[in-house]
């Protein structure tokens, strides 16, 4: 069987990947550096949201 791996992330594992706090994820999703959305009351991170992000990152630092 196949394993599928996630589109979206919760902002735990975002957290985690990130190596970062809550408030931290939760600062770059609100000045729009790390896309997101909601649904219902989840607040869901694309996973190529995140890659973008680090993308970001590695080019502003280069």
């Amino acid at each position: 069987m196949t394993t599928i791996p996630p589109l979206v992330l919760e902002v735990p594992e975002v957290m985690a990947a990130l190596r970062m706090s809550r408030s931290k994820v939760y600062d770059l999703i609100r000045t729009k550096k790390l896309d997101s959305f909601t649904e219902g009351r989840l607040r869901r991170i694309p996973v190529t949201a995140l890659h973008e992000y680090l993308s970001t990152k590695k080019e502003e630092n280069a």
